[in-house]
């Protein structure tokens, strides 16, 4: 125990709220405290590393822990934690690094979400990993042994096609890029080389109606870099460049255009528009700069148009707020959304450790404007985390019909804490004590939520951070619900 404390006391993702949960539990029968909206059915999920040795050399390479809580008939019928069951807790072999080149050793630990009926534990450098509703691990998806790389942690339904867009960028050698195009049916359809210079770190990508648009951004691979844990380091003379290629493209059709150096770990969605694309991105100076536990720079909301016509980009700061882990209402992916959510991020120039902020903003992304008051904590014993969603309404077809954004609440030592301070937009006086359920996941580590929209007959609803109180919707008739912003 003195020697996991001590190492615990090297490695900020090792301790503190970060600090890997080691036990698994399932409780029935929550309690309720208040109303849970009926519209809310399914099973709200989040991943996150958690290192089940409780250790680990990077943020990046924890076990994945997926948390779960079954929502039906206004009740919260169970919460449960498990393990992603991979090989690497089934069979471990000790550090991270080495298992890179087995593409089944994965974790699952960065991102969840549903796809052909199935849910999907995802993280960049191998398979994901399937799951059921139980939380029960199934196995990992190659597609029939057809997708022979990893995929990225964050790929893209569209809502029109209901196809799987996503890309690798862990190759060992050229091409250091894969495009892959999963079909409706869960049939691989496409895995396409692309050539780019470098191998670089491309942890996200944009969508379109008709297009993908690639991020060959300069942090690149660097064996130098391995000593402090990954080997991938920021390097602006590498340059960066926008990719466009046809959805159904091969390498020969993508065409890049050159802006400034700079990282992007997340966009917000990205359109076609006349014969131009419009990315909205998360935008930072660099990522990684000192070291690849260098955390000093954060991300602001910039728009990038790309005149396809022209060969041209324009590049605009649409914000200074500092925010990142940007969405859009999932139906409008790839599409003309008008309203994107980032969570607000805090800690700028604090290269130890990454800090995020205790607000939600809400952007017309048409004028670049702010709406409303942003939900946010004033406890600085919590020090709460929120990070937009989109739980749709099963009988609302409106553009913003849903409940948005969830909250995400660091680890508190006691069960009994009661945060006074989180508001929501609609204000009022300071929340009722929160359930059982909700103390559940705060005590076992609620961090690195992640987001499942529904999913239709599998019965699979927008994945969530756990408060009893959460920004209501654009949508009256949700306002009106939601009067006393609570939710458990």
């Amino acid at each position: 125990m003195t020697t996991l404390e001590n190492h615990a006391a090297t490695k900020w993702h090792l301790r503190g709220n970060w600090a890997p949960v080691l036990d698994e539990r399932t409780d029935f029968d929550l309690r309720v405290d208040g109303a849970i909206p009926p519209e809310l059915q399914g099973v709200y999920l989040r991943t996150g590393p958690n290192p089940a040795s409780g250790r680990s050399d990077h943020w990046f390479f924890g076990d994945g822990m997926v948390h779960g809580i079954r929502l039906a008939g206004g009740k919260a019928e169970w919460y449960r934690n498990r393990f992603v069951q991979t090989p690497n807790i089934t069979d471990p072999r000790g550090d991270a690094m080495p298992n890179m080149g087995d593409l089944s050793r994965g974790t699952g630990n960065t991102h969840v979400m549903p796809h052909n009926g199935e849910i999907l534990c995802l993280e960049e450098g191998h398979w994901p990993w399937r799951i059921d509703q139980e939380l029960n691990t199934l196995g990992y998806q190659n597609y029939g042994g057809a997708l022979t790389t990893s995929m990225t942690a964050h790929p893209k339904v569209c809502p029109v096609t209901g196809e799987l867009l996503a890309f690798s960028y862990l190759s060992p050698q050229p091409p250091y890029l894969h495009y892959i195009r999963v079909g409706v049916d869960g049939v691989l359809k496409q895995l396409e080389g692309i050539e780019i210079p470098n191998m670089v770190m491309m942890h996200d990508f944009n969508v379109t109606r008709n297009h993908v648009v690639f991020m060959d951004l300069p942090v690149c691979f660097d064996l130098d870099a391995l000593a402090t844990g990954l080997p991938f380091k920021f390097n602006a003379d590498a340059g960066a460049r926008l990719g466009v290629m046809p959805r159904t493209g091969t390498n020969a059709d993508v065409r890049w255009f050159e802006i400034d150096p700079c990282y992007v770990f997340h966009p917000v969605n990205a359109h076609e528009q006349g014969d131009s694309i419009v990315l909205h991105v998360s935008r930072q100076p660099e990522a990684f700069g000192s070291s690849n536990d260098d955390y000093a720079q954060v991300g602001r909301l910039w728009k990038w148009t790309i005149d396809l016509a022209a060969g041209t980009v324009r590049e605009e700061a649409i914000d200074d707020r500092p925010g990142d882990f940007g969405r859009v209402d999932d139906r409008l992916v790839g599409l003309d959304a008008r309203y994107g959510y980032l969570m607000a991020l805090a800690g700028e120039g604090n290269s130890e450790e990454p800090v995020y902020g205790s607000a939600l903003w809400k952007y017309d992304l048409g004028t670049g404007r702010v709406l409303g008051t942003p939900a946010r904590c004033r406890c600085e014993r919590c020090r709460a985390r929120l990070r937009p969603g989109f739980a749709r309404r099963r009988r609302g077809r409106r553009v913003g019909g849903g409940l948005v954004a969830r909250h995400r609440q660091r680890r508190v030592a006691a069960a009994d804490h009661r945060c006074p301070g989180l508001h929501g937009r609609t204000g009022g006086d300071d929340p009722p004590a929160p359930s059982r359920a909700i103390r559940c996941a705060w005590q076992l580590g609620a961090r690195q939520f992640q987001r499942v929209t529904t999913a239709g007959s599998a019965g699979i609803s927008a994945a969530s951070g756990a408060h009893d109180r959460v920004p209501v919707s654009s949508l009256n008739a949700a306002r009106r619900m939601w009067r006393k912003c609570r939710l458990c």
